[in-house]
């Protein structure tokens, strides 16, 4: 074809294989061309074949014949056109091309569409597999004659599912003898998964790919009805089994027996890479297969083929046999040339293999490593060397399983059925498509050649049927080349010379290898064009092939072509035990039997099965079916023209279209011709011609030659169609020029008269617009002398003011200047007499400063000396004997007192668990009385409801009379009212017994959790216990660390001479930092406001100021002194002492100073109070006083930054002192803070101040906890021991254990706190609270302290106590939030006569008692006290079971007594004695085991106490006390009368806010 500019072409591309492009340019044979995304190519023009123009115009053809241009990228091009459509069957000729949809198209295969193509002709309907079906079906009926269809393609390409559908048309149309419950397609695709898994890999390629030829004969009898079917198979690739390559496997078979549990188990199977059949390649698993459901699915398959339960018990043994065969190895003997077994492992799998094969193992071993040789003298036995019994052993595994495959196939045609009198039948041939891979191997060799053959039929077919067409026709074709392969097959399998004969021969000589073989290739076949050598290995061979050239690489030709049969090892598995391997190996007969080792070749063996599979072809008319693989991905509508291009070539498609471009490629029907061409002879079109005659005109005016007319249509050789549609172009590209030539001169003159229309309405635009500019002109002269009018009047008035505003500036700057200079002179005399009383002071501070230095030099050398004395005594003491026995003798003691508290934590744990049982009984017993109350409320109802109904009927009789029918409304309306209530009432009882059920599950449910918290606690214990040694040491360290800064910030500077001061910041931090001398601030500034004034020319002497800032400083001291001394009480919950104070130092400015006694005076001011007051009322008070204190400092003073190292300390201290430096940071994060008020630039001074006070406020809580521990110990320990009072004798029991006494974690005392607390923290700021007292005595001893107490007030004087310390807590407003003491336990002092059943009641009474006084001071107040009396609850529950030598470790420990240990669990345990009933305590299998526990125990415990110390820390911080208290405004509190007329606090009478 002649190319122009402007051609339709197709060039090639390295991804999409052909792109659409456009000749634009030449330059000498060489094209450049534009793909359609604009890129430009420079190509060969034979390289680029034409492109059809019309062809996007249309969704492709049904027949590639009717291309206009029958070449690769055409028919590449159609598939995808049509593919997009789901057009998916496409013919070329009597091929039927089927690209896989990967979906559902149901109206395809309907029994619609069956009906629509039974009887139709070839060609008329859409291209379709019924087509072929029915053509292949009508052909057989016709003709009398076999036909076959050939589905092809690679794998996932459809073919079994384009197999399934042939089948079903063909069942539709051919039916089956009656009485038959399966259809042949069903009957032959129940088959398929149990052929998949015994014949079916994983290739390079394809994770399932068929390693055999499948060939489905479906028999018809006489009158076209199916009467049976036969499945045959060729070419199974038997070297598989023993040689594989990675990442290829073996067969499903083994890896679904490996996967299969407990048939796996059985025979003695596990992972495949165990086995050497199946770890030559580490490819175990395909993605998206189970192998084990795929086991199943084998299972069900060989149930539904007939094979009985014995029969796949053999199969599956047969399988694991050969795995196991596969693993025996050999090692060289001990004679020349012999192999034995190389290890115990080998010894075990050959064992296993005969045991499955139900042989002798002895003699599977000999046949293993001896060859037996037959003479006429006898035999001779020859020992293998051990490359030969491996060859051997692989021999033997292949030979099974092909005999194996074999009855699977013979098997499964008995179970579909067979007629062996049909003359006729259809066959579908199912077999593997062309291969080509990166390595090539023997396998790929013997699949080429298969498809060589098939692929000479198809071409033989594809000629006939041209030739067909042609005669048709009645056109001369006697001179169109055939094109054939024969020279390929020659090569393969031509004797004596061809490559199966050099194989086969190579593999007869012992010592051949494949070296030798290539170059015996290479002498005999050097020539052949169709064989080559490889570019860079000495024994690779490259053949070209009808799809391309494929290299092979002989490496294992020679392994995989042997296939030796051994007699010996037929005889031994012949003489099986297992009827199955026996009937695979049927007794040889004795001509056979006499070669020991015969020789098989698989490569002549495949030549022959091919033959055969040939034979039947030939014998039957073919039909051909290409099926395509879209895509890699199996997803719809993906198009991969690379992948599909190479599937056409494989599967022959560009073969027959090379066949067609031979002869004549280009066909036309005479209409379309005409219609096409008619407009390049247009004198011809008014004629009477017909079609014919035109057509031949039309050629014979082009000068067109060797094209054929034929009955309907119009051959053309290759080209000829080019040149027609480049005459057609040239046609319709001159009339396009006419065409635009005679459109532009109207368009040009419609330009010219819309420019003309513009050009008048422009000029009349521009005359308006000059008549409007004169208009506009003389309007601004008018305006502008308005303007100027104006203007002048405002700058004359502008003048006039700024005259007026400096004369009144002046006049108040005079007045100004006079009355500051009068202000200066007053500030100036008040500073000089503020600098002289600064001096004297100054004076006689320095002078105390050196006293005091020099004191405490000398009591430093004196505590010096006392110490080096004490390091002496005891350095002395610790060498001595008596002192290491003492210690001895005291850890032994506590060891013990560990022990026995351990037992009894066990007992109280048991006790706490039964009385949970009790208490959900308790709840059960409830929940039926309020069921039964509730069944009462609805016997109520019914006969409230008869009532109203008597009622009712006397309401109608007494309707005569007003007066009584008055009285009966009234009583009918009560009794409405009373029903009402009766039915919320009962609607209440119901609600409560559906919160009582849930109360109940919820208990239940809330118990496993804490069974389960319980022993999670319990795992972690152990690593805390770790962790707290660490943790001791770092808070050791830490400790001293803060020791030392509070030394260095106390130690006073040797030139004070005042206590309490610090050195100021220039003396203490000298550096670069430092200011000057010039820049620094007063040392101490007067807190009088004269400061602010400008000190005045007359000055004071030394001596008057001196005397007049002491004096002021006394009375300042003095007046703290009596505010802190006298009880001014709370005015409105706040703290009178407390608001004054801070008051008065804020108006002194104490905390901008940088050196002040004041603080120093404050805490010793408290604490003489604390000493000298009485308790009861000092402590209460001043803890209010000083937390409110406190929080107005927090909240109101600012850090300048000087105490960085204050804010570093380690937050592990205990109470609030290690939380301070935190707090400086940020205090404005506090609930009280206004971010509007103003605070306080803090110095050193006041934030040392406030560390005191914060150490003041952990003194005065530990006091009052101390006082509480004291109070309340007598009380709890005589509630504890009071049953043994009386019992108490000289001859008693008791008395012999007085001695020996036992600590239990039982009562905290700080939980009775907390209930005080917490009730104090919510009546706060509460108008409802109860009114509070405050007594004036002192603390209220505890009445277990009298000598004489009655003995049922014990409990009673308890709960009096917490009454009266609530009251006397909230009487002085405490403001700080509840504290919360869950690890602080009091270690209540028990003996051992107190551990006894009696007692344990006692006690339980008590703690009952304690629970109702808890319920009725409400949860709001109590808090969790009752949850922290958790470990005397349990002990006691536990003293008080009765069956407990019926109770376990497990149920002790989870269910009784989950809270205590298994030390105070046994503690408990042997301690115990029943003084009441004589019931024992537990069983010694008990008893054994927590002793074992322990001992356990003790090894990995660092203490083995069973104690809780008292947690000494403060229980909370700064934090919680800032968040708890409300803000104070200071000065809304009055100064008390008493306070009133001192002098140094006359500002808070003037001015109190």
């Amino acid at each position: 074809m002649s190319l122009r500019k402007g051609s339709k072409v197709w060039v090639e591309d390295r991804d999409l294989a052909w792109v659409a492009a456009e000749v634009v340019d030449f330059v000498g044979k060489q094209v450049q061309v534009v793909t359609a995304s604009g890129k430009k190519v420079w190509a060969p023009a034979e390289k680029v074949p034409p492109r059809d123009p019309d062809a996007e115009e249309h969704g492709g053809v049904d027949d590639m014949t009717k291309l206009t241009y029958l070449n690769e990228p055409g028919v590449l091009y159609n598939l995808e056109r049509r593919y997009a459509l789901n057009d998916i069957y496409t013919y070329t000729g009597s091929i039927l091309i089927a690209v896989n949809p990967f979906t559902k198209l149901p109206h395809l295969y309907n029994v619609h569409m069956m009906e629509q193509y039974k009887g139709a002709q070839f060609g008329v309907l859409s291209p379709h597999v019924f087509a072929v079906a029915d053509a292949s079906y009508r052909a057989m009926m016709n003709e009398g004659r076999s036909q076959s269809i050939l589905v092809s393609g690679e794998s996932g390409a459809g073919k079994t599912e384009t197999t399934k559908l042939i089948m079903q048309y063909l069942t539709y149309v051919g039916g089956r003898a009656a009485g038959d419950d399966r259809t042949v397609e069903q009957q032959v695709l129940e088959s398929n998964p149990l052929l998949e898994a015994f014949g079916n890999a994983k290739t390079v390629r394809n994770d399932n790919s068929s390693r055999f030829g499948k060939f489905v004969e479906i028999q018809f009898d006489a009158n076209g009805r199916i009467s049976g079917a036969a499945i045959r198979t060729y070419l199974l690739e038997r070297s598989r089994v023993v040689q594989i390559t990675d990442p290829e496997r073996n067969y499903h078979c083994f890896y679904q027996l490996c996967a299969s549990g407990r048939d796996a188990e059985k025979y003695k199977l596990g992972n495949p890479d165990n086995f050497h059949y199946l770890n030559q390649s580490k490819s175990y698993e395909l993605e998206g297969v189970s192998n084990a459901e795929e086991y199943l699915k084998t299972r069900r398959a060989m149930d539904i083929v007939g094979i009985s339960h014995d029969d796949q018990e053999a199969i599956f043994r047969t399988l694991a046999a050969i795995l196991h065969l596969g693993n025996v190895e050999f090692s060289p003997g001990k004679e020349h040339d012999s192999s034995v077994l190389k290890n115990q492992k080998s010894t075990f799998h050959i064992q296993m293999a005969a045991d499955l094969f139900m042989c002798d193992v002895d003699l599977l071993r000999a046949i293993l490593c001896t060859r037996t040789i037959q003479t006429r003298e006898g035999d001779i036995i020859k020992a293998l060397d051990c490359n030969a019994a491996v060859a051997s052993r692989d021999a033997l595994a292949k030979t099974i399983y092909a005999k194996l495959f074999d009855w699977l196939v013979e098997k499964v045609n008995r179970s579909v059925g067979q007629d062996l009198n049909s003359q006729v039948q259809i066959g579908v041939l199912d077999i593997y498509g062309f291969e080509c891979f990166k390595h090539n191997s023997f396998e790929q060799f013997c699949i080429n050649f298969a498809n060589e053959k098939l692929q000479q039929h198809f071409n033989e077919h594809v000629f006939k049927m041209e030739q067909e067409e042609y005669s048709k026709e009645e056109i001369n074709w006697s001179y169109i080349e055939f094109i054939d392969n024969q020279d390929v097959l020659d090569l393969i399998e031509k004797k004596p010379i061809g490559i199966i004969a050099l194989l086969d021969e190579a593999c007869m000589f012992p010592k051949s290898t494949h070296k030798t073989f290539s170059t015996k290739l290479f002498q005999n076949l050097r020539t052949h064009q169709r064989l080559e050598k490889a570019k860079f290995s000495e024994t690779d061979f490259t053949i070209s092939h009808y799809a391309g050239k494929v290299t092979y690489q002989t490496d294992t030709f020679l392994d995989k072509n042997r296939d030796y049969v051994v007699v010996e090892h037929c005889n031994l598995l012949s003489s099986s035990k297992c009827p199955f391997v026996a009937g695979l190996f049927p007794l040889m007969p004795e001509e056979s039997s006499r070669s020991s080792y015969k020789f098989s070749s698989v490569a002549s063996r495949f030549k022959q099965q091919l033959q055969a599979l040939m034979e039947t072809l030939n014998s039957t008319e073919p039909h051909y079916i290409r099926c395509v693989k879209p895509n890699s991905l199996n997803r719809p509508q993906k198009f991969e023209n690379q992948s599909i291009l190479h599937q056409l070539r494989c599967g022959g498609v560009l073969e027959a279209v090379r066949i067609s471009l031979a002869g004549y490629p280009t066909r036309r029907n005479y209409s379309e011709f005409v219609d096409r061409f008619g407009l390049l002879v247009p004198e011809l079109m008014d004629g009477s011609f017909d079609e014919r005659t035109t057509t031949a005109k039309i050629l014979q005016k082009l000068k067109l030659e060797n094209f054929q007319l034929g009955k309907t249509k119009v051959f053309l050789r290759a080209g000829q169609i080019g040149v027609l549609d480049s005459k057609r172009a040239e046609v319709l590209d001159s009339a396009a020029k006419r065409i635009q030539g005679r459109f532009r001169t109207f368009i040009a003159r419609k330009d010219f008269v819309l420019l003309r229309a513009a050009a008048f309405a422009l000029q009349a635009y521009c005359r308006g617009c000059h008549a409007r500019n004169i208009y506009v002109a003389k309007r601004q002269a008018a305006a502008a002398l308005i303007l100027q009018k104006y203007v002048s009047r405002w700058l004359l008035r502008s003048v006039y003011m700024q005259l007026y505003s400096a004369s009144v500036l002046l006049q108040s700057c005079i007045r100004g200047f006079s009355n500051r200079q009068r202000f200066l002179h007053q500030k100036k005399h008040k500073a000089a007499t503020l600098i002289q009383a600064q001096w004297r002071m100054c004076k006689v501070r320095s002078i105390y400063r050196n006293r005091q230095t020099s004191i405490t030099a000398i009591q430093c050398r004196w505590r010096q000396k006392l110490a080096k004395r004490e390091l002496r005594r005891l350095r002395q003491e610790a060498n001595e004997a008596g002192f290491l026995r003492l210690a001895k003798n005291k850890l032994e003691k506590q060891l013990e007192d560990l022990t026995w508290r351990l037992q009894l934590e066990k007992r109280l744990r048991v006790s706490n668990e039964e009385a949970k049982s009790m208490e959900i009984s308790k709840l059960k017993k409830a929940l039926e009385t309020l069921n039964l109350e509730l069944d009462a409320a609805k016997l109520v109802t019914v006969n409230e409801c008869n009532k109203n109904a008597v009622l009712q009927n006397q309401l109608d009789l007494s309707c005569k009379e007003k007066s009584a029918l008055q009285r009966e409304l009234i009583g009918m309306a009560e009794l409405r009212k009373e029903n009402a209530f009766l039915k919320n009432s009962l609607e209440s009882l119901e609600k409560k017994n559906s919160e009582l059920a849930l109360e109940l599950i919820n208990s239940q449910k809330d118990r496993n959790d804490t069974l389960e918290k319980l022993q999670e606690v319990e795992r972690k214990c152990f690593q805390f216990q770790q962790n707290l040694q660490s943790l001791e040491e770092k808070l050791s360290s830490l400790e001293d660390e803060n020791h030392v800064l509070r030394q260095k910030a106390l130690t006073p500077s040797p030139k004070s001479n005042r206590p309490g001061f610090v050195k100021s910041f220039s003396e203490k931090y000298t550096g670069p930092l430092a200011l000057t001398q010039s820049e620094r601030k007063p040392v101490f500034e007067s807190p009088t406001p004269t400061k602010l004034i400008a000190p005045l020319s007359i000055t004071l002497s030394e001596s008057r100021r001196s005397k007049f800032a002491i004096e002021r400083h006394q009375e300042n001291h003095e007046f703290l002194s009596s505010c802190i001394q006298a009880d001014l009480g709370f005015k409105e919950g706040k703290p009178v002492a407390a608001c004054i104070i801070y008051k008065c130092l804020l108006h002194w400015r104490a905390f901008e100073s940088e050196r002040t006694a004041i603080f120093d005076h404050i805490i010793e001011g408290i604490n003489d109070v604390l000493k000298v007051g009485d308790e009861n009322i000092a402590l209460p008070y001043w803890l209010s006083n000083a937390s409110a204190l406190l929080c107005l400092l927090q909240r109101n003073l600012r850090s300048n930054g000087f105490l960085t190292t204050i804010s570093q300390r380690s937050a592990g201290s205990s109470g609030v002192t290690a939380r301070v430096g935190q707090s400086l940071k940020s205090p404005f994060k506090y609930i009280g803070f206004d971010d509007s008020m103003s605070h306080v630039e803090a110095r050193y001074p006041a934030i040392l101040f406030k560390q005191q006070l914060t150490a003041c406020v952990e003194k005065i809580f530990g006091l009052i906890r101390d006082n509480l521990k004291k109070e309340i110990s007598p009380l709890l320990g005589s509630c504890i021991q009071h049953p043994y009072h009386i019992l108490d004798s000289d001859d008693s029991p008791l008395k012999q254990c007085h001695g020996d006494t036992i600590y239990l974690e039982s009562v905290d005392y700080n939980c009775l706190k907390t209930m005080v607390d917490n009730c104090l923290s919510r009546h706060e700021g509460v108008s409802d609270a109860p009114k509070i007292v405050r007594h004036a005595g002192k603390l209220a001893r505890s009445p277990g302290g009298l000598p004489q107490q009655s003995q049922s007030s014990q409990w009673d004087s308890i709960i009096k106590f917490l009454d009266s310390l609530m009251d006397r807590l909230r009487g002085n407003h405490h403001m700080y939030p509840p504290f919360s003491y869950g690890s602080s336990l009091l270690n209540l002092l028990l003996r051992r006569e107190c551990c006894t059943f009696s007692n344990g009641e006692y006690v339980k009474s008590g703690l009952s008692d304690l629970e109702k006084w808890i319920a009725s001071v409400t949860e709001e107040f109590a808090g969790t006290s009752w949850h922290e009396l958790n470990y005397i609850r349990q002990a006691v529950g536990f003293l008080v079971i009765h069956q407990k030598r019926k109770k376990s470790l497990e149920e002790i420990m989870q269910d009784l007594c989950p809270a205590l240990t298994v030390r105070q669990i046994y503690r408990i345990s042997t301690m115990y004695w029943d003084d009441k009933y004589g019931t024992q305590s537990v069983s010694n299998e008990v008893v054994a085991q927590m002793r074992e526990m322990l001992n356990k125990d003790n090894q990995n415990l660092t203490s083995n106490s069973f104690l809780l110390d008292d947690d000494l820390s403060i229980p909370f911080s700064t934090e919680d006390i800032y968040m708890a208290i409300p803000a104070i405004d200071p000065s809304d509190v009055e100064l008390p009368p008493l306070l009133s007329e001192h002098p140094s606090v006359q500002f808070l009478i003037l001015h109190p806010k």
